[in-house]
């Protein structure tokens, strides 16, 4: 469908198979980008912006390797192209494909790149062999048989295969509670190290103060803010938050030198790619003596914090933009769990004060 007269440079109109219009990015030389919210919305104007300065839709290597038909290469292109992989929000595209293509390019025992195989001599055995052969990271094998599994799935809606080997496989148990939480002590202590009016700080403050994951916190700028507030397309799940500007994080802005359209500027004086920022923000933990923390770690901090302050599950997901319980739940059962116990125990004392005031008033009346 051609590009409508009234929609911005570079973006088109499509249908998808539900028959919804959806619109997309597509400039030469760049990735494409589907856009989560509908032109003349505050949302598409931030994604339109992010567009064009390469955040979300990013610089691509031009030309395609001709693959042979039937082979993983065939198919992996294909799945680039469907709405199994295009659907899902770009960062969660940008994991898919940095499993999919490591795979595809890893050399087997046979000297053949797993890309060149053919789809249809896949086997359970295969599968196990490979993710055995990832040990002992446990969380990376698994997640490359899910991605496998995927990909099998649509083969088999393509025709290239009659069946999906991966699900006779049994992923690996991992015992994790995921990311480490900060703690109030490992936050002091980065503030310590990093003051206000440092790079440094105000990443810190922009993820602790408003609870959102690293790849929202720099793509943040002054163009978001309207009045005291700061609106956020989340780059994940395209959920749009509104939230009050605080103090210390206002404070953080006003003492740091930022670029017009972002907050957070590389040293070379441009915004930070997804892995930029990343690897920036692991280096400043460990200037800071906190090699256990991650950016992630610090979303989770904010919703401890409010979940530790009394606020609702409502309350929190309107901060985070999680959209289940169970989502927040993961984030806030340790305090939860604090608050519980501590109130549990009020409970049984207050319990025991009264039973042990009862039999004292009832030793009282058997005396008189």
């Amino acid at each position: 469908m051609p590009r409508k007269r009234w929609l911005p440079q570079w973006v088109s109109e499509f249908r998808d198979r539900h028959g919804k219009p959806r619109y997309r990015f597509r400039r030469q030389g760049f990735a494409q980008y589907l856009f989560k919210n509908a032109p003349g919305t505050e949302g598409f104007r931030q994604e339109y912006e992010g567009c064009k300065q390469g955040l979300v839709a990013e610089p691509i290597m031009a030309g395609a390797e001709r693959t042979k038909p039937g082979s993983f290469d065939d198919l992996v292109s294909r799945y680039y192209r469907s709405p199994d992989f295009l659907d899902p929000g770009d960062r969660t595209r940008e994991v898919y494909r940095g499993v999919i293509d490591r795979w595809r390019e890893t050399v087997g025992k046979n000297g053949r790149r797993f890309g060149d195989s053919m789809v249809s001599d896949l086997e359970s055995r295969h599968v196990e062999a490979m993710m055995a052969a990832m040990l002992p990271h446990r969380t990376a094998a698994n997640m490359l048989r899910k991605r496998l599994s995927a990909l099998m799935n649509f083969a088999i809606r393509q025709g290239i295969a009659s069946s999906n080997p991966v699900l006779a496989t049994r992923p690996y148990k991992v015992e994790t509670d995921g990311f480490h939480t900060w703690t109030e002590d490992e936050i002091a202590q980065y503030q310590k190290r990093h003051g206000v009016g440092t790079k440094a700080r105000l990443a810190f403050d922009l993820m602790l103060w408003t609870g959102q994951r690293g790849g929202d916190a720099r793509v943040m700028g002054p163009q978001h803010i309207r009045g005291k507030r700061l609106t956020v397309t989340q780059e994940k799940t395209g959920a749009v938050v509104s939230l009050p500007i605080l103090a210390p994080l206002a404070e953080s802005i006003m003492a740091t030198r930022s670029g017009a359209m972002v907050f957070l500027l590389s040293d070379q004086g441009r915004p930070f790619s997804r892995k930029g920022f990343g690897n920036k923000f692991r280096q400043w933990c460990d200037e800071a003596g906190l090699r256990h923390c991650s950016a992630h770690g610090l979303r989770k901090a904010a919703a401890r914090r409010f979940a530790e302050a009394g606020c609702s599950n409502q309350q929190i997901k309107s901060w985070t933009g999680h959209v289940t319980d169970s989502e927040v739940a993961r984030y806030t059962a340790a305090a939860d769990q604090a608050m519980l116990s501590d109130a549990a125990a009020d409970l049984l004392m207050a319990n025991l004060r009264n039973r042990l005031a009862n039999q004292n008033d009832n030793q009282l009346e058997s005396n008189g």
